[in-house]
């Protein structure tokens, strides 16, 4: 799992390794660009359909 910071400075949001896009997890590095949706999750605002931008 991971935390997404939003480039408009709001909450950061949380993101299951289950929820990225093509199997890339490992692939993933700080920096990195990305598009997700959000939902609501059992704790809050959760990212879905992670992707590299």
């Amino acid at each position: 799992y991971g935390f997404i910071t939003p480039d408009d400075g709001s909450k950061d949001v949380f993101f299951h390794a289950q929820s990225v896009v093509d199997g890339i997890f490992d692939e993933l590095n700080e920096g990195d660009k990305i598009t997700f949706d959000v939902e609501d999750g059992q704790k809050g605002p959760a990212a879905t359909n992670v992707r590299r931008a």
